[in-house]
Formats: structure tokens, C-alpha cells, sequence
């Protein structure tokens, strides 16, 4: 006890958003806690994007899940990509801030519990191999690994696998995204003994279109999952 008195004395606990002290490890200082939006009340049942009203008591969902065949059985988000989610979504993927996947993973761990079974298995978003060399590491997979850990569930990192080399996304229409990402994703054939009638929950940071998500899906799914949920860390929405 005398020991983390000292640590702490050197190293008080910071907020994970902006240098401000707080009082406990890996959370937020009180101005970061207001301007995150953390998702909650009445969400759509297959991204998890906020909706307005009250609960209907039977799954409800947005307008672009109203509209755009989604390859995956349901999906919940656990921050509104804008103000603070942003900045802790970047940080991790491009920031090397990865002691950020352990107090974002419990929030996710929050929103996760109606998309869980007993069997299911965690299985990150892939990256390509050249982006993970030039990154170090895949921002999904750390969060799977995290969340692994947190709801008591086994992890295969490598299920999916992503051949096809791409330019980023960023800025691409909707239609264009889904089209690049086309056979972009494909099973791991020596994973294909984990995935095989198992409940599959696919982890990602971020969620703009879909598009991802819905390749990666459409995999697990030939590779002969049972169904397939989606959880996100931030969802973006329309005037957020």
C-alpha cells in the first residue's frame, strides 16, 4: 500500500483525454466526462448509433440500417465519433497511445452484454500487413484483446486476414467504400476450426459506413460462423 502511495506521489493518475489530474487511474477528468458522448437510451439494434425517443421495447434502427443490407445480426457502439471520442479514437489508432485499449475496452465491455453468448468468440477488424508493420500494431486487436479479458470470452486475432493492400478511405463515398472493400477480406483457413458454428462478435474503432464491418462479416460468415454481431468503439453520426 505504502508502495502505490509513492507511485502515485511520482506519477498521479491522469486523465486518459488531456493532461488534468484525476483521482483515479485511466479515467477522465470531469470537463473531458461532459463533452464525451457516451451512447446510451434508445440505440439502433444493428450499428448502434443514438436515436431519439423512448424505448419501443423491440429493436428499432437508423436510417442508413433501414436502407443498406447489413451482413451482420447486431451491433452497439460504445461513443459518438466527435468532441473527446475523436480525439481518443485517433490517439489510439495513429498516436501510439495504446494504454488507451484498456479504459475505452470497458466501456465497450458496457454496451456489449445483449450481443453475447456463451460460445462467443472476439475477432478483431484485420489490418493489412504493410500498415501493421508501419503502424506496430492493429488498434482492433488490442481492443479485442482487452475486451477478451473483460467479458470472459476467447479471442482469435488472426480469424480474418486482409490480402489486398488499399488506400485509405478516408473521403470516399459510401458506394466507393463498399465496392473497394469488396473480396478485400477473407477467413483464415487455419482459424476456420474457432469461427465454424460459433457466435462471432467483431471488433473495430470506428464505424463511419459500414463498409469494413460488412466485408469482414461476409467472411466469417463463408467461413461458417454461426451469426455475427459488431462492436464499435466510436459510431459516426449524422450532424454529431
Amino acid at each position: 500500500m505504502r508502495l502505490q502511495s509513492v507511485i502515485r506521489a511520482i506519477y498521479p493518475a491522469q486523465c486518459v483525454a488531456c493532461d488534468a489530474l484525476t483521482e483515479a487511474e485511466f479515467g477522465l477528468c470531469s470537463t473531458c466526462w461532459r463533452d464525451t458522448q457516451f451512447i446510451g437510451g434508445l440505440v439502433c439494434d444493428s450499428c448502434g448509433a443514438p436515436l431519439p425517443g423512448d424505448d419501443p421495447g423491440e429493436p428499432v434502427q437508423c436510417d442508413d440500417c433501414m436502407t443498406i443490407a447489413r451482413p451482420w445480426d447486431q451491433g452497439r457502439a460504445a461513443l459518438v465519433y466527435t468532441g473527446i471520442g475523436r480525439r481518443l479514437v485517433l490517439a489510439l489508432k495513429h498516436g501510439d497511445r495504446t494504454d488507451l485499449a484498456w479504459p475505452v475496452a470497458g466501456w465497450m465491455a458496457q454496451v456489449a452484454r445483449p450481443l453475447l453468448c456463451d460460445d462467443t468468440v472476439l475477432v478483431p477488424v484485420p489490418l493489412h500487413w504493410v500498415r501493421l508493420v508501419r503502424r506496430r500494431y492493429n488498434q482492433a486487436a488490442l481492443l479485442t484483446h482487452q475486451l477478451g479479458k473483460l467479458l470472459e470470452r476467447p479471442t482469435c486475432p488472426d480469424a480474418l486476414l486482409r490480402p489486398k493492400k488499399m488506400k485509405p478511405l478516408e473521403g470516399h463515398s459510401r458506394d466507393a467504400r463498399f465496392a473497394a472493400l469488396s473480396g478485400a477480406i477473407i477467413p483464415n483457413p487455419k482459424r476456420s476450426a474457432m469461427i465454424k458454428g460459433k457466435p462471432i462478435l467483431l471488433i473495430d474503432d470506428v464505424m463511419t459506413s459500414g463498409a469494413t464491418l460488412a466485408a469482414c462479416a461476409e467472411a466469417l460468415i463463408t467461413a461458417g460462423a454461426a451469426k455475427v454481431a459488431v462492436l464499435i468503439l466510436a459510431r459516426v453520426v449524422k450532424d454529431a
